[in-house]
């Protein structure tokens, strides 16, 4: 009875939970838009079946396709395997019909006392002996190698000195194996027509061990005809014999008898690999994967694909999209406007249709709509009406200024004070005179805030003469400026104020002489303006300050004390090149400071272009 006590309680306990939550799960629902609602009804009902049933009917295909496919290229490995071990079987009969051949071995042993001699024994070897029997049809290139200084290099036959620094001469000698297979790439100079490419058997003929010198013989493979071979097989995948990452053939291009042999690095595409060794030479045969598997599945069940779709998807959908015309759409609609804003108008709907709640909803839509367009074009006129005034004001302020300012006067004044002095033949008063006049004719003229590069450094030329007339021996300056960057436009005063700095704060307190240097020049599609000084420098918690006030300069920045007339034209640089400018400084106490300005260019700082 306890038992069954228990069991009931712990019964009643999860109806009550379970109770619980689908009461609060009922509350959640009733609290969601009815497209929503939708939208769950036909994910649970529908996509979620559908998922269910096409992964696992498309789940059996997979596999059933994958085993058949496994099973293909398991097969096809077999048969490259089967053909390249039989072409390696038929060269090794070769080679041991040449190794066991008595007569060849005396020929190569023999002794001949003259060229005429090793002639005459060589004519009666091919025409007595069964050498050319022995090779058979085999279009396998054969050279035997003696360590016999009277043999003549040529035809079949070869001294062994000649080749003992070859690689696979090394190969065979360092294997400790009497036959051997290599494959290597032949880079002596060889004929054009001959393959480079060689997939050599090696043997050692020491058949008869006590007699003669030391022999070998080395057949060559006809790698063209192997890969001829296995591109005659007609595979529908690709297939790649590799030894050590190199591709020694294959039926997907990478066979060119005259190029090296190239490293297989498709990993990733392999459908099956299988290895086999044949005289000591390790090989792998990968056959890849067939990139158009997948589109032929789909293709062949395509019917079913469709099937399913039309009953689990389509016809579904359309109850649906019933059911959204009837009120989810107007919802849709009545929520899209209010993303389409136009300037300053909002959108009113076009078609306000239907008599229930949501009908009613888009007609007072459109009411306010209306009445907030009409607001919003008041606001707007009163606001352009107000700044065309505040910008009368300011035109007017600023002709009252300059109708205050009468710089002819003080031109003519210098102008006259120049003459004056060129008749005193006092030259060095009238050329600062001159430069004086010039420097005053840029603060005056305000045209435009834009001059060229080349006019921007006339003006600096003009301010360092007159400081090196006050400081004397104290300043040397040097301007230096690269081929094409005279036409850039620049703001005005951008490179004086920074020369001026350097003057009032680097020359200006120093006691021993020092220099100013102007550079401009390009780097990498960037226009760089540099001054230099040699003055006494800057602490680094200034220059970190400094560094930081002219990176982010903006017009609050002109409010403050000190440093104005810099951050003034970092200002303007900022602004014309829409802060795409880029301040460096660098500074060592006692040896001076420089300030480099890097700022793109574009077509529109030419002077073509102005």
């Amino acid at each position: 009875m306890g038992r069954r006590n228990r069991t009931g309680l712990c019964f009643e306990y999860l109806k009550s939970v379970g109770r619980g939550l689908a009461e609060q799960l009922s509350d959640r629902i009733n609290n969601y838009k009815v497209q929503k609602k939708l939208h769950m009804l036909y994910i649970c009902c529908v996509l979620i079946p559908l998922v269910i049933t096409d992964s696992v009917i498309l789940a059996i295909v997979l596999r059933s396709d994958s085993a058949s496919r496994k099973h293909e290229l398991e097969n096809i490995a077999n048969a490259v395997r089967y053909s390249i071990a039989g072409s390696i079987d038929t060269a090794a009969m070769t080679v041991k019909d040449i190794y066991m051949n008595k007569y060849i071995n005396n020929f190569l042993d023999g002794t001949y006392e003259s060229a005429l001699d090793y002639y005459n024994h060589y004519r009666s070897f091919m025409k007595d002996s069964l050498f050319e029997s022995s090779m058979g049809s085999s279009s396998s290139t054969v050279t035997m190698y003696a360590d016999n200084d009277t043999i003549i290099n040529g035809g079949e036959f070869a001294r062994l000195e000649g080749v003992k620094d070859t690689e696979w001469y090394q190969y065979l000698d360092e294997s400790g194996q009497d036959i051997v297979l290599y494959t290597y790439y032949d880079e002596s100079n060889t004929p054009a027509v001959e393959a480079k490419r060689k997939i050599s058997l090696i043997r050692r003929m020491n058949f008869y061990k006590r007699e003669g010198c030391e022999k070998i013989i080395k057949l060559d493979l006809d790698y063209s005809g192997i890969v001829r071979d296995l591109m005659q097989m007609n595979y529908d995948a690709p297939v790649y014999i590799c030894s050590n990452r190199k591709i020694l053939f294959s039926n997907d291009g990478n066979s060119s008898v005259g190029k090296d042999f190239e490293i297989f690095d498709m990993q990733a595409d392999i459908g099956y690999e299988e290895g086999m060794v044949s005289y000591g030479q390790g090989m792998d045969i990968y056959v890849l994967r067939k990139s158009q598997s997948a589109w032929k599945l789909i293709w062949s069940n395509l019917p079913l694909i469709l099937f399913l779709i039309c009953i689990n998807a389509f016809l579904p959908w359309m109850f649906m999209k019933l059911l959204n015309r009837s009120f989810t759409e107007r919802l849709q609609e009545l929520s899209s406007v209010f993303d389409k804003i136009e300037g300053d108008n909002l959108q009113e709907i076009q078609r306000a249709r239907g008599s229930d709640e949501l009908g009613m909803l888009m007609r007072n839509y459109n009411k306010m709509a209306g009445r907030i367009n009409e607001l919003i074009q008041t606001v707007y006129k009163d606001r352009l009406k107000e700044q065309e005034m505040d910008i009368a004001r300011q035109n007017a302020e600023l002709l009252a200024l300059h109708s205050q300012i009468n710089p002819h006067f003080l031109f003519n004044a210098l102008e006259s004070i120049r003459m004056h002095s060129i008749l005193k033949k006092e030259m060095e008063t009238a050329h600062m005179v001159e430069m004086l006049a010039v420097m005053e004719r840029q603060y005056v003229d305000w045209g435009t805030d834009l001059v060229t590069i080349k006019e921007e450094l006339n003006f600096a030329q003009a301010y360092l003469e007159l400081q090196k007339y006050r400081f004397g021996e104290r300043l040397s300056y040097k301007i230096e400026m690269e081929d094409g960057c005279s036409g850039y436009y620049i703001p005005k005063l951008s490179v004086v104020t920074f020369v001026e700095n350097a003057c009032v704060h680097g020359i200006e307190n120093k006691s021993t002489p020092g220099w100013v240097f102007v550079r401009v020049y390009m780097e990498k599609e960037k226009l760089c303006l540099e001054v230099e000084d040699t003055g006494n420098g800057i602490d680094d918690a200034l220059l970190r300050e400094l560094q930081y006030n002219m990176s982010h300069c903006g017009i609050a920045s002109l409010k403050k004390k000190g440093q104005v007339g810099i951050m003034n034209a970092c200002l303007r640089l900022r602004m014309v090149t829409g802060d795409a400018v880029i301040f460096a400084l660098e500074s060592e106490a006692g040896a001076g400071t420089s300030i480099t300005i890097q700022m793109p260019v574009n077509e529109k700082q030419t002077t073509e272009q102005r």
